[in-house]
């Protein structure tokens, strides 16, 4: 008789193209599992918004398990204590799991390993969550990529990804063991009494394979096409919004792809690709220098002229810097747990060039409030935007953010949606209103200072303030 076999869900909450949930059932029956482990992750723990969408996207796994016949074990504890422990309970000789990136969740990996072969169980991971296993693609020096146009150019050299496997029409299950948790248990979402940060993230969002699957097929079937300019345009539907979905993995990178070169629209597709391929970029750069996410990758940062400051850092996290374009997207990351590439930015390049803030503060805010907030993406992005990583903007690309405005909301429907007490405005001014005569400004019933602040730092003083930083921190230390 076959022992049965544990699948133990990571960062992979699908059903589809899932070769460990492959293996496991091939293996025969299974237990699935879900093991929530916050002391593991420590500082990296998820954040609030990436908590709101765990519990829908389990909830959605769950009943797409229970649709099949398996049934989805919830815990919460240390991950080397709680798979062995599961194992034992039901016969099972085998563990199969996603690989996982971030550095705690490796670690995490190889303690669970260590002690399912105390007990003489194994544990087999498989490529879940990137199209390449970062620890075996590597430059024709040996080392680690360092900068995206050589990585996404070998990428792209290596062939296409492999199909993608299809979900199970059914599985041969094995009943939980007593006990568990519940994803009410889990206190993931704010209880009755507790202020609901997250009621608008509903109306935007639907968490779970099935979600994901709807909104591949509406981008491939549309925006895909226009995707190379409309991408940048904040105020139309041009960008995928598939990355909490990938982030969460209901769906992988290789549907992604295949859909997109099934759906062969010229340009948009190659553009579209290239995004893809910065987000493998991104987990090879955090698997060769986990230190990423803590510390500056070009280490003559360690040395920048930060200057924090907690009304600022306020501000900017408000929306309210006096900047439209900003506040816009400032103020849409806190309603809908998301914000457009183009605005993150150039939201990003304010705080840490115009207003010297450091960008571990920035990226932290964006781990807490963004649903796709990504270990790997979020910190190569940061260190993008401020200079200090491999890969890194040029010190003197400071954006405009008027300019950046003007560029991509020419019209102001984005300004417009999201900080209507400007909506009256002039598009002339819409992205300058400190520049709008007082006799416009009183037409449009805004005050600035009253109804709209004015900027926290002028547009040519926070880019002085930037390129003066960057110098000195260019010029050697005296003797």
């Amino acid at each position: 008789m076959t022992a049965p076999a544990l699948i133990w869900f990571r960062h992979d909450l699908r059903l589809a193209d899932h070769p460990a949930l492959t293996a496991a059932i091939a293996a025969g029956a299974v237990l699935p599992a879900f093991v929530l482990d916050d002391e593991a992750a420590g500082a990296h723990r998820l954040g609030g918004a990436s908590r709101w969408w765990l519990k829908g996207s389990l909830a959605s796994l769950s009943a797409d398990l229970a649709a099949r016949g398996a049934t989805l074990l919830l815990a919460r504890g240390r991950a080397e204590t709680i798979i062995p422990a599961l194992a034992a309970a039901v016969g099972a000789k085998d563990v199969h799991a996603g690989r996982a990136m971030e550095p705690w969740a490796r670690e995490q990996s190889r303690r669970v390993h260590e002690a399912l072969t105390a007990s003489g169980r194994a544990l087999h991971l498989y490529t879940t969550v990137v199209l390449r296993e970062p620890h075996g693609f590597g430059s024709g020096s040996g080392k680690p990529y360092a900068v995206y146009t050589p990585f996404a150019k070998a990428m792209l050299a290596a062939g296409e990804p492999g199909d993608p496997l299809p979900a199970p029409a059914a599985i041969p299950a094995v009943a939980p063991p007593a006990g568990g948790e519940t994803l009410d248990s889990f206190g993931l979402y704010p209880v009755r009494g507790e202020p609901d940060w997250a009621a608008g993230f509903g109306a935007s969002w639907q968490p779970g394979e099935a979600g994901a699957a709807a909104r591949l097929a509406r981008f491939v079937a549309g925006p895909l096409g226009a995707y190379a300019d409309a991408r940048n345009i904040p105020g139309i539907e041009g960008s995928s919004g598939l990355s909490p979905h990938l982030r969460f993995g209901e769906v992988s990178p290789r549907q992604v792809w295949h859909a997109a070169r099934a759906a062969a629209k010229g340009a948009g597709m190659e553009t579209w690709l290239k995004e893809i391929l910065w987000r493998e970029f991104s987990y090879h750069l955090l698997w060769h220098r986990p230190e990423m996410p803590d510390r500056n990758l070009r280490p003559e940062f360690d040395a920048f002229p930060w200057s924090p400051d907690p009304a600022l850092l306020r501000a900017w996290q408000r929306g309210e810097t006096g900047y439209p374009i900003v506040d816009a997207g400032m103020r849409q990351l806190w309603r809908t747990g998301w914000m457009h590439n183009r605005v993150r930015m150039v939201a990003g390049s304010l705080l840490v060039k115009h207003l010297l803030q450091p960008w571990r503060d920035g990226a932290a805010w964006f781990h807490d409030t963004l649903v796709d907030a990504d270990l790997a993406s979020n910190s190569a992005s940061w260190q993008w935007v401020a200079g200090c990583g491999t890969d890194a903007a040029p010190y003197f690309r400071v954006f405009n953010p008027v300019l950046q405005g003007e560029k991509f909301d020419p019209d102001g429907a984005y300004v417009r949606r999201w900080v209507p007490e400007l909506a009256k405005l002039p598009k002339a001014f819409l992205h300058k209103p400190w520049e709008a005569p007082p006799d416009v400004l009183a037409a449009s019933g805004v005050t600035l200072g009253r109804d709209y602040p004015r900027p926290v730092v002028g547009p040519a003083e926070g880019r002085a303030r930037a390129l003066a930083a960057f110098a000195a921190l260019k010029r050697p230390a005296a003797a």
